[in-house]
């Protein structure tokens, strides 16, 4: 409840529980007509000792990385404070001979080019995390800045231009972050609230995602889609509303708690039934 280091959230975890009750909820009133459904990523989940109960960050990284590739599921890497967060998610990547979706904080753009220096070879998609200015702790910690159009527009440049991959602007979760979009025009925008963990706006991805899906369909190759999805119905419902990846993240913490890499492949094996 609440806490924050550990995987609660604000406002009573209001947002959280909207999440996972609302893509039910959407679900009555949303038809299928036999969309794809989309693919599952790992979401870029980080501090494997504060949030997780791990003794050590490393072990979290390779493990989760691991089990993913066994399981067929895709990866997205984050990083956090202190910086070895990030360097054992692209090590994890690398040393499996894998790449992964990297998120970088909405640090100053300096740091955020030294970044995807480290990440370069192991990164598939550059994204900006750009929700994660309103977890204050760590804005005051490290330095966020609320990104505006030309800082995003640089990030884009250089993901496209310096490394030859797609550019994401992940949290859109509010009009402004829409206003955003639009001008930027990111190949990928991830519609997310951080899992009901940080103040926003109260309420769910699965309704943000149904009421704005279309617009923002306009102005970006892909939507993806985190927060709350628990079964293979709700990933449906997120692909009939415009998704074609959804972001994975405390079931699949859970499943690597209860059984290492292969807790991933069974969970994943249990979901597709």
């Amino acid at each position: 409840m609440n806490e924050l280091p550990g995987l609660g959230g604000v406002f009573d975890n209001y947002n959280f529980i909207a999440n996972v009750r609302e893509w039910d909820e959407v679900s009555e009133t949303v038809t299928l007509n036999g969309a794809a459904l989309p693919r599952i990523r790992l979401a870029p989940m980080t501090g494997a000792m504060q949030n997780m109960g791990y003794d050590e960050e490393g072990p979290y990284y390779y493990e989760a990385v691991q089990g993913c590739l066994k399981a067929g599921i895709g990866l997205c890497i984050g990083d956090g404070y202190p910086d070895e967060k990030l360097q054992h998610g692209i090590a994890a990547l690398e040393t499996n001979h894998a790449r992964g979706a990297v998120f970088i904080k909405p640090y100053i753009n300096k740091k955020i080019l030294e970044r995807m220096a480290w990440a370069g070879k192991a990164a598939e998609l550059f994204g900006v995390d750009i929700d994660s200015y309103n977890i204050v702790t760590m804005r005051n910690l490290v330095s966020l800045e609320k990104k505006g159009v030309t800082e995003l527009l640089e990030l884009k440049e250089a993901a496209h231009n310096t490394w030859g991959v797609p550019f994401a602007i992940k949290g859109v979760f509010t009009e402004a972050d829409i206003a955003l979009v639009k001008e930027v025009k990111p190949d990928v925008v991830v519609v997310s609230n951080h899992g009901g963990r940080i103040e926003t706006e109260q309420g769910s991805t699965a309704s943000f995602l149904q009421r704005y899906g279309k617009v923002l369909s306009s102005y970006t190759g892909e939507l993806w889609v985190d927060g709350g999805l628990r079964t293979k119905q709700h990933i449906r419902i997120a692909g009939a509303l415009g998704a074609s990846q959804v972001l994975i993240g405390r079931p699949l913490v859970i499943a690597l708690l209860r059984n290492g890499a292969q807790g991933i492949v069974d969970w994943y094996q249990s979901l597709m039934g």
